[in-house]
């Protein structure tokens, strides 16, 4: 593949949401907020593909000197993460067509505006187009919060955009401290510089802190179950594909690139922030009410079992990292979908509201039950080699260590097991719901539920088609798992990336 195609990537995205609001087309809307992601999704499996031949491609923006011009780059990991995040954008946009939210001003301009930001993420080969382009991803979301979701949304909103220009501010302080230190912000000029230069370090340090933020890690996570289910459930399957795992995408890049294969000597302290993020995220399900309040406080856990692979640090680790990252982009938008569609239908997402819904809608049960038993870590899914793959770099890493990291995840699993079967129970096999919340209702507007009133196949069938693609993973484990080794080796081993970007 030419590498100077990789600036489309980010171009379409761009490009076509300008078309959209140019044209002011329902048809043209719906045709590009899906195609595009489509075209994306197909684009980095090809890239995935193309890259067991071709380690690494990078392109210099207007061919200018390499250190200076704007690298783009595409390796394995990248590859990964652009199909995967391609892909849910799809399902997703798939879904706010269901539920008519295409039809709210702006919003498919804002998607691809998104979609086109997460890509100039991952492509970017230095720090400070990292910076931009994380900025590019938030504009948008900052209006998605404004014209969907709850009642509750506005304020949260407020919540959203402090805490997000204070990490930006925070992630362009240290760029800026990198480049006072170093004297560059592109990233294969900065191979090793936090092993051999504690003042990089520093600054490097400063980088990750405020990536840290963004990716809800520890205690810096509150902001993330407080937001994030104030908006549409459509809208929170994009974030929580998006937003969170960009930003561990980019902690993964950005320690691997510095400490160049050595571990840094702050591990001690990141290896007990990531078991706390493990733990805390899954107890705190139990204090939480709404169906999605669950779901990012199992993201927030989901955060912590995805650093764990960078915190070890080896090549099994990282690999199952990654294959982790991908299983849990795909797990939660389908469990998001899934109880979007419950919520669509019957108006809430209040957990005492809602019962018995086996008897209604007994396919949804089945689909929402293996999507826990993917979140959990239960064959037949996706959730199972993840599991067993951190079991494994955990393993690996010896000692005390290995048993704490084993004990964190066997003891996260069985409490989200206890806790989203409970979940699971209260809202399909209690009593028949006798009430339900009209759309457009008021909060509190209650009205007798009619006994024909069910959730519609076509609003169920995106979360499904995730949850099947978390099948498919399970079964095809065999060829995932040398795609995310490969990708997990060329983090340890630069030399490759450094040449392309280089030359």
């Amino acid at each position: 593949m030419n590498a100077a195609l990789l600036p489309l990537l980010v171009a379409v995205p761009l490009l076509a949401a300008a078309l959209t609001v140019l044209a002011r087309s329902a048809l043209v809307d719906r045709l590009l907020m899906v195609g595009v992601p489509v075209a994306g999704t197909l684009v980095g499996v090809l890239l995935v593909l193309h890259h067991s031949s071709e380690p690494v491609i990078a392109h210099s923006v207007g061919a200018f000197v390499p250190g200076v011009a704007i690298p783009f780059v595409s390796d394995t990991l990248t590859a990964v993460m652009l199909s995967v995040t391609a892909f849910t954008t799809w399902v997703s946009a798939v879904f706010l067509i269901r539920t008519r939210e295409d039809r709210l001003r702006f919003l498919p301009a804002l998607v691809l505006m998104l979609m086109g930001g997460v890509n100039g993420a991952l492509l970017t080969g230095d720090l400070f187009n990292l910076f931009v382009f994380i900025e590019v991803m938030l504009l948008p979301s900052y209006a998605l919060i404004a014209v969907t979701g709850t009642w509750r949304r506005l304020g949260i909103g407020r919540l959203f955009v402090l805490i997000n220009l204070l990490t930006s501010t925070i992630l362009l302080i240290g760029v800026g401290l990198v480049y006072g230190v170093t004297g560059t912000v592109t990233m294969a000029q900065l191979v090793g510089a936090s092993a051999e230069d504690p003042r990089a370090a520093l600054a490097v340090g400063v980088v990750l802190f405020a990536l840290a933020i963004k990716a809800g890690v520890v205690p810096l996570h509150g902001w993330l179950p407080r937001s994030y289910p104030a908006t549409s459930p459509g809208v929170m399957a994009l974030f929580a594909g998006l937003h969170t795992k960009v930003a561990i995408y980019a902690m993964y890049r950005v320690y691997a690139v510095t400490q160049d294969g050595t571990p840094s000597s702050v591990v001690p302290v990141l290896a007990a922030v990531v078991v706390i993020t493990i733990l805390l995220g899954a107890v705190s399900t139990y204090g939480e009410r709404r169906t999605r309040g669950v779901l990012a406080y199992q993201m927030v856990s989901g955060v912590g079992h995805i650093l764990l692979g960078l915190v070890i640090f080896t090549e099994v680790a990282l690999a199952a990292g990654i294959f982790y990252m991908a299983h849990h982009i795909i797990t939660m938008g389908a469990l998001l979908l899934t109880t979007g569609a419950i919520e669509q239908t019957y108006g809430t997402q209040n957990v005492e509201r809602l019962s018995g819904l086996m008897r209604r809608d007994p396919w949804v049960a089945v689909v929402f039950a293996l999507g826990l038993f993917s979140l959990v870590g239960l064959p037949p899914t996706s959730g199972l080699w993840g599991k067993v793959g951190l079991v494994l770099g955990a393993a690996g890493a010896g000692g005390w260590q290995a048993w704490v990291f084993i004990g964190a995840i066997a003891v996260a699993s069985l409490a989200s097991m206890l806790a989203l079967q409970g979940l699971w129970g209260e809202l399909f096999w209690g009593a028949p719901m006798k009430e339900y919340r009209p759309a457009a209702a008021a909060p509190d507007a209650m009205v007798a539920l009619p006994d024909g009133h069910r959730i519609t196949a076509s609003l169920a069938a995106p979360g499904a088609f995730l949850l099947g693609t978390s099948v498919v993973m399970f079964a095809a484990a065999g060829w995932l798992i040398p795609v995310v080794t490969r990708a997990s080796a060329a983090l340890l081993d630069l030399a490759p990336y450094v040449e392309a970007v280089l030359g």
